[in-house]
């Protein structure tokens, strides 16, 4: 809680103090409750008051049970109950509120008009309806008696939308191009809209004609659009201009009854009215002014430290809510507009305690000094007098007193201010001396090397003179972990590392010729390039693809480092390798010859493609061989397994059997040409025969 006073006025804020994280567990929170003394002197009046972002407005229902706050980011709407004191329950919505009601004496009937032209209802249960307007509204007022919305905005029309038929009526044409604001008289019922030309057009619901015409940019200093509009009464309306004026009228006539300026020129968002003690209560983005509205005079104010967006006054009570630009909403209490509510009572007491302990103030037109501080400005003799106020271990005397004795009692000023410059110039001259280059513990060759590359720079700029230095990395804190972690050490062993480092190395080179080659060109810009020398683009021509082969190196290398490794690998594994007996199974149709030739056959088939065709090659399987198309022609001759020559020698032996039992019938047919008779004669009896 933080207590202010302006006019003798005290001001609490209670919703000043640090807010705990939700994340943290309630054993931190504990911890810091007993060590944060801003912490212990917080006061959480309503539990969870507060918007993820912003809090755009904020209500009280007229039972004085609820309050409730549209705010974002995700657009929402909370409500609050104050017999609890606790969050009662939260609704998201599709966009963001720009004025919201509440039509019933609790939350069970709200409106909500929201930036994308919807008209959105809300019941006890939640979303009951939603329409839309033509035009993209800004404010809307409730006209009880007949169930109708006014709705004003980026129009010259006031739309009407009756509840009780649920349906729209005629508009109201006014004579402005826009209306801002729009506000319902309680006891007679007119209604006013304040319009972007700085005028409020009054009408009558009744008849639906306008009765009046109120010009507010004559009576102000310039020409302000309205931005605020309240009725107080039967005849008192208070007018807010954009330039940050509040106007007071009586309907009656035509000039105002009081002008209140807020000297900040900016729009006045809010105004109320304290009717216990005629006060009114107006308010712009940076400032709250509670003022007199017959004298003007300023009863108090209230500058918060975030910006405004509304103030809500609690009814019959010094307790007023403000929505601002931050996640917290404010909570201030001031005794003298009245009592504090009757659900939290116990700031009477609380309040009544503070102003009873006496409290030192410091203020800022006093300066605080010790006794050491008297005796050096000479002014021991003054202790006990009225000039000096006593406080724990020193005084406070006025500001300008202590001024105009330290002036008097120290005349050589000047001399100190002198030897506070030459001692700068010193310490100037001291940088451009040689410094002795500490190398980091981790990544030292990658310091040494941005050293060097800082010096080449930096001695170009200082040659040419035609720009400014880079930063060095070395002296950034982004990549201060780089040098001071061990986990970032460049392992210049790895295979990224020398696959990287010629292409980095000849990046370097050239960076530095180039450099070298500036040099040479800013000192000599006018002499011609002599006749045989290659320019600098075919002295790197050479040079261009020559890390290509480096690279290239590399890889070899690396292959060959990764065979190496791998057969020795397969040494120790083989060495280590406790020898087992191996059993072999013989498969049907087949004959077992040696345990070589079954060895031969696992060996091969673990063997890799390149392998087997050379022991082929070999062998004299397969034939290998160049061919005019410039590829290789691998010719296969496949060996038959056993069983299959087990076959083929047994069709061979059942075909010289049968050869054998076979017998010709050659000597039947004697006479050739005789005709098929014959034949088929000789034929069958040869057939018979057998």
């Amino acid at each position: 809680m933080q207590i202010s006073s302006v006019n003798d006025v005290k001001i609490y804020n209670l919703s000043h103090g640090k807010s705990l994280p939700e994340w943290l567990s309630d054993r931190k929170k504990r911890q810091l409750q007993k060590k944060d003394v801003d912490i212990q002197r917080r006061i959480e009046l309503i539990q969870d008051f507060e918007m993820p972002t912003v809090c755009t407005s904020i209500k009280v229902s007229r039972d004085g049970q609820f309050i409730l706050a549209a705010g974002t980011y995700k657009p929402r709407i909370r409500c609050y109950d104050t017999y609890q004191l606790s969050l009662k329950f939260e609704r998201c919505l599709d966009s963001d509120v720009v004025a919201f009601d509440v039509l019933s004496d609790d939350y069970s009937k709200l409106v909500f008009l929201h930036a994308d032209r919807y008209v959105e209802f809300h019941s006890q249960h939640g979303h009951y309806y939603k329409t839309r307007v033509p035009k993209f509204g800004r404010d809307f007022s409730y006209h009880y008696p007949s169930c109708d919305l006014y709705f004003v905005g980026a129009s010259s029309e006031v739309y009407r939308l009756n509840l009780e038929q649920g349906r729209f009526l005629n508009s109201l044409q006014t004579d402005a191009v826009e209306n801002n604001v729009c506000d319902i008289n309680p006891v007679h019922h007119l209604f006013a809209t304040g319009t972007s030309e700085g005028r409020v057009e009054c009408w009558d619901p009744r008849v639906r004609n306008r009765v009046g015409l109120l010009d507010c940019a004559l009576s102000s200093l310039s020409l302000p659009s309205i931005s605020a509009l309240k009725f107080n009464g039967s005849l008192n309306v208070a007018v807010g201009t954009s330039t940050g004026q509040v106007l007071l009228y009586d309907l009656r006539s035509s000039q105002p009854l009081l002008v209140k300026d807020h000297f900040y020129n900016l729009p006045i968002n809010s105004l109320n009215f304290h009717d216990q003690l005629d006060l009114v209560v107006s308010s712009d983005s940076k400032i709250i002014k509670i003022w007199s509205k017959d004298t003007g005079k300023l009863f108090s104010s209230i500058q918060p430290q975030v910006n405004i967006n509304d103030v809500c006054m609690y009814p019959n009570s010094g307790m007023l809510f403000t929505a601002n630009e931050d996640p917290k909403m404010n909570t201030f209490y001031i005794p003298a507009l009245g009592p504090a509510p009757r659900w939290c009572s116990f700031l009477d007491n609380l309040t009544e305690e503070l102003e009873e302990s006496p409290e030192s103030t410091v203020y800022d037109d006093y300066k605080f000094v010790t006794r050491k501080d008297l005796d050096n400005l000479g002014l021991s003799h003054l202790v006990g007098s009225s000039l000096l106020k006593a406080y724990m271990h020193g005084f406070f005397m006025d500001i300008r007193l202590y001024h105009k004795v330290k002036s008097m009692a120290n005349p050589f000023a000047y001399e100190e201010y002198r030897k506070d410059k030459i001692r700068q110039k010193i310490e100037e001259s001291r940088t451009q001396r040689v410094q002795v280059k500490k190398l980091p513990k981790v990544n030292k060759e990658l310091a040494l090397k941005l050293m060097e590359q800082g010096d080449d720079e930096a001695e170009l700029t200082s040659r040419t003179k035609k720009g400014k230095a880079l930063p060095s990395i070395l002296g950034d804190d982004r990549f201060k972990v780089m040098f001071e972690n061990p986990d970032y050490q460049v392992d210049e062993q790895s295979d990224e590392f020398r696959l990287l480092n010629p292409i980095v190395s000849k990046v370097g080179q050239k960076r530095k010729k180039k450099l070298r080659l500036l040099a040479q060109q800013d000192v000599a810009d006018d002499e011609e390039e002599p006749e045989g020398r290659a320019s600098s683009e075919e002295e790197s021509s050479d040079d261009d693809k020559s890390w290509v082969e480096e690279v290239r190196e590399q890889r070899r290398l690396l292959r060959q480092e990764d065979r190496d490794r791998r057969r020795q690998e397969r040494k120790e594994a083989d060495r280590n390798t406790v020898l087992q007996p191996q059993f072999y199974q013989i498969k049907a149709g087949e004959e077992f010859r040696s345990f070589n030739d079954m060895a031969r056959k696992q060996k091969l088939q673990k063997a890799s493609l390149e392998d087997r065709l050379k022991m082929e090659e070999y062998s004299g399987v397969s034939n290998v061989a160049d061919t005019a198309v410039g590829s290789k022609q691998l010719t296969f001759t496949l060996k038959k397994s056993e069983q299959q020559r087990k076959q083929q020698q047994a069709e061979r032996d059942h075909h010289e059997e049968r050869k054998k039992l076979r017998r010709s019938a050659g000597h039947l047919s004697s006479r050739r040409g005789r005709g098929w008779g014959g034949r088929g004669r000789g034929r069958h009896q040869g057939v018979f025969a057998l």
